[in-house]
C-alpha cells in the first residue's frame, strides 16, 4: 500500500523551496525517487507537492529522506523517517493481491537461498497461456515481490513461482488463484479492428502491442481527451494501461526491461509556478508507482549552474527578450535508458534571433525552437548536454539559416508543439519557427555516440557523445542535402525519408525508420508513408535500401519502426486522416525485393505517438 507524505517547511529567505525524496534499504546508500521539485507557498509555509511511496522489493528496514532546499541561498534541511516492513507470508505459500490498477496484481513468493533467483508465472484459466516475469535475485532477508501485468479484465489466473539455482529450475509447492477487475470506466478504451488477422507468417511470439495513445475519449473529470499508454493483445483487447493517476497529459516514451516505463507528464512548472505540459520525466512501474522522477524546473537550475545559459529558466529572461536570450521549456518526445542506469532525454528550447532570421518578415525579433539532449545519471541529475544552438553555424553541422523544410511554426497552445514562454511577448514574433522538432534518441554502444532524429530538418544525425567525453558536434547528417549518398536501387523519384520518426540501428546493424513522407508527398502531390530499412556504411557515407514499404496510409505525424524477432517489420502510421486513427502493420520481407507481404494489420480508433511489439510487458524491444 502506498505511504503518503505531507511535508512542510519555512524559509527566512525569499525561496522558493524545492523538495527531494530519497530512499535507503537496510541503512544502505540513499537513492533518489523524486528529485527536487518546487513546493507551493501559503501563509508563510512551503508545502511539498503530494508524494506517495511504495516498495515491493523485499521486507526489511527502509528509510525515507526528504531534503528541502532554497536554490537561491543554497540552504538545506533534512528529515528522515524509518519503516520496518514485515512479511505476511507463512512457510512456502505464495500470496497474490490486487493493486489500484485493475489489470495488475502484486505477487509475493518465499525467500530462497542467496545465489538463487525467483520468478512468478501466471496462467489464464481458459486458454492456458502462460506468462513469466523475469528472474530476479533472491532476497537476503525477506520475500520476493513482483507486479503481474499483461492480464485481461475480469479473468481468472493461476499464479505460481519458480526458483532457479544454477541451471536447475524448480516449481514452487503452492499456487494461488487471482481474478482481475473490470476496466476503468472513467475513460473509453479505443476500439480496435483487425483489418488483417495474423497469418502463419506473422510474429505471434511478440503478441503484445504497447500503444502510446495521444487522445482517448474521457467519460469523467479528465476532460474531452487524455493521453495515456495502453497495452493490448494482437486483437486489440486491453491487458494493461497507465492513466497517470488523473493527469491528462501522459506520454509514453519507451518500455524498459523488467517491467517499467519511461513517461512524460504534465506538472507544476518551476519557472512560473503554473501547471504546464511535459514538465515531469518519470520511470513508473506496472502499477503506476513512480520509480524515478525529475522535472524541467530542477534541470533548468542544474544546467545553468553547469554553464548552459541556453537551458536556463524562461523566467530568468527579462522582457522584452533580447537577441541571444534562450531557455529550456519542457521535455520532448523521447527518453531512453543509458548503459549505466542513467537516462538521456530530449528537451525543447526557445531562442531569440535578429529580425529577418529564417526569412521572417514581421520586423520583430524571431523566436526559434531548438532541441537539447540531456544525459542524466541514475538519480536523474545532469551529466552532459547537447545544445542545438551551439552547433548552428552551418558547414557540416546544423544551419540556423536552413529553416524547417516545410516551414513549420508553433503558436501558443498549438497541438503538437511544446509550451512557449517567449513567443508573442513584446518585440518577439507571435509564431515560433519550429526549426528542429526532434523526436527520437538512440545510444550506440559500438561507438558511444547518440543518434537523433530531427523531423523538421528531414535529417537523422549522429552526435559526438563519446560516452560523456564528446564535443556535441555532429558526426554526420543523414537525409536530403546531408552527408550520405543514397544508392537508389529502387529507382524511386524521392528515395529519402522525410519528417521521419523512430529512427535507429537494430542489433543486426540494419537501420530502420518510419518515413512519414511529408516532404515527398508535398512535392509529388500525394502518396503514402513508408516503412524503411537501410544498410548504412559510415565510412563510405552511403545508404542502401533493404526495405522501402508502401504502407497504404499517409501518417501526417507520429509513427514507429521495429524489426521483429522473426525478421518481419512492425510499422505504425500513428495519425491517419480523416479520423486521426492509427494502424499497427506487420510485413514479411520478400527476398530480393524492397517490399514485403502484409501479414497483420490492426486499426485503432485513436492517435498513437508510437507503438511497440513485445513478447510480454517485461521485455522491451532492442532498438
Amino acid at each position: 500500500m502506498p505511504v503518503p507524505f505531507y511535508v512542510t517547511a519555512t524559509d527566512s529567505n525569499p525561496g522558493p523551496l524545492a523538495f527531494q525524496f530519497n530512499m535507503s534499504y537496510e541503512n544502505g546508500t540513499f537513492t533518489t525517487i523524486r528529485n527536487f521539485n518546487i513546493g507551493t507557498f501559503s501563509n508563510g509555509v512551503w508545502t511539498a507537492q503530494p508524494f506517495s511511496w511504495t516498495q515491493i522489493a523485499s521486507h526489511g528496514a527502509y528509510t525515507i529522506q526528504v531534503i528541502a532546499q532554497d536554490f537561491g541561498s543554497g540552504e538545506t534541511a533534512t528529515a528522515n523517517m524509518a519503516f520496518d516492513f514485515k512479511s505476511t507470508l507463512t512457510g512456502n505459500q505464495i500470496s497474490v493481491v490486487s493493486t489500484p490498477n485493475s489489470l495488475v496484481a502484486l505477487a509475493a513468493i518465499p525467500n530462497c537461498p542467496a545465489g538463487s533467483s525467483g520468478r512468478v508465472f501466471f496462467i489464464q484459466a481458459v486458454t492456458k497461456t502462460t506468462t513469466y516475469t523475469p528472474f530476479q535475485p533472491c532476497g537476503q532477508t525477506g520475500n520476493n515481490n513482483v507486479y503481474l501485468g499483461g492480464m485481461y479484465a475480469n479473468t481468472t489466473y493461476t499464479v505460481g513461482f519458480q526458483i532457479q539455482t544454477g541451471s536447475t529450475v524448480t516449481n514452487g509447492k503452492t499456487t494461488a488463484s487471482f481474478t482481475t477487475g473490470s476496466l476503468a470506466t472513467d475513460f473509453t478504451f479505443p476500439t480496435e479492428v483487425e483489418l488483417k488477422l495474423p497469418t502463419t507468417k506473422a510474429d505471434t511470439a511478440e503478441s503484445v502491442l504497447l500503444h502510446a495513445f495521444i487522445t482517448i475519449h474521457s467519460n469523467s473529470y479528465k476532460g474531452p481527451g487524455i493521453v495515456m499508454p495502453v497495452a493490448t493483445d494482437l486483437a486489440g483487447n486491453p491487458i494493461w494501461y497507465y492513466d497517470g493517476n488523473g493527469d491528462t497529459g501522459v506520454q509514453l516514451s519507451r518500455p524498459v526491461n523488467g517491467g517499467t516505463y519511461l513517461i512524460f507528464q504534465s506538472g507544476l512548472a518551476w519557472s512560473n509556478g503554473s501547471y504546464q505540459l511535459d514538465q515531469l520525466a518519470r520511470q513508473v512501474d506496472l502499477s503506476g508507482n513512480v520509480v524515478k522522477e525529475t522535472n524541467i524546473g530542477l534541470l533548468q537550475q542544474q544546467l545553468f549552474a553547469m554553464g548552459a545559459t541556453d537551458l536556463q529558466s524562461c523566467a530568468n529572461i527579462p522582457l522584452p527578450a533580447a537577441v541571444g536570450s534562450a531557455c529550456l521549456t519542457s521535455f520532448s518526445h523521447d527518453m531512453i535508458v543509458m548503459p549505466n542506469g542513467g537516462y538521456a532525454v530530449i528537451g525543447s528550447m526557445e531562442k531569440i534571433f535578429p529580425p529577418g532570421t529564417q526569412g521572417d518578415t514581421t520586423g520583430l525579433n524571431v523566436d526559434i525552437l531548438g532541441d537539447a539532449i540531456i544525459v542524466l545519471d541514475p538519480n536523474m541529475n545532469p551529466l552532459w548536454y547537447f545544445d542545438s544552438f551551439q552547433h548552428d553555424g552551418g558547414g557540416t553541422q546544423l544551419d540556423i539559416t536552413r529553416p524547417a523544410i516545410l516551414g513549420e511554426t508553433c503558436a501558443v497552445n498549438q497541438g503538437g508543439c511544446p509550451i512557449l514562454f517567449l513567443a508573442g511577448t513584446p518585440g518577439v514574433t507571435p509564431l515560433a519557427k519550429d526549426w528542429m522538432h526532434s523526436n527520437s534518441l538512440q545510444y550506440r554502444s559500438s561507438d558511444g555516440d547518440i543518434i537523433m532524429s530531427s523531423r523538421d530538418q528531414d535529417w537523422v544525425f549522429k552526435v559526438d557523445y563519446n560516452n560523456g567525453a564528446g564535443t556535441g558536434d555532429l558526426v554526420w547528417r543523414m537525409g536530403v542535402d546531408g552527408d550520405f549518398t543514397f544508392n537508389n536501387t529502387g529507382a524511386n523519384a524521392y528515395p529519402w525519408f522525410s519528417h521521419q520518426h523512430d529512427a535507429g540501428f537494430e542489433t543486426t546493424g540494419v537501420f530502420d525508420v518510419f518515413d512519414n513522407g511529408n516532404t515527398r508527398i508535398t512535392l509529388e502531390g500525394g502518396g503514402y508513408s513508408r516503412g524503411m530499412a537501410l544498410t548504412v556504411n559510415e565510412t563510405a557515407l552511403t545508404v542502401t535500401p533493404v526495405l522501402s514499404q508502401n504502407l497504404g496510409y499517409y501518417s501526417l505525424a507520429l509513427g514507429s519502426a521495429q524489426l521483429l524477432s522473426n525478421g518481419n517489420y512492425h510499422f505504425q502510421p500513428g495519425l491517419v486522416g480523416p479520423y486521426d486513427w492509427d494502424y499497427s502493420e506487420e510485413f514479411d520481407p520478400i527476398s530480393g525485393a524492397l517490399s514485403g507481404t502484409g501479414v497483420y494489420n490492426l486499426e485503432g480508433e485513436a492517435e498513437s505517438y508510437r507503438s511497440f511489439r513485445m513478447s510480454d510487458l517485461y521485455t522491451a524491444p532492442t532498438t
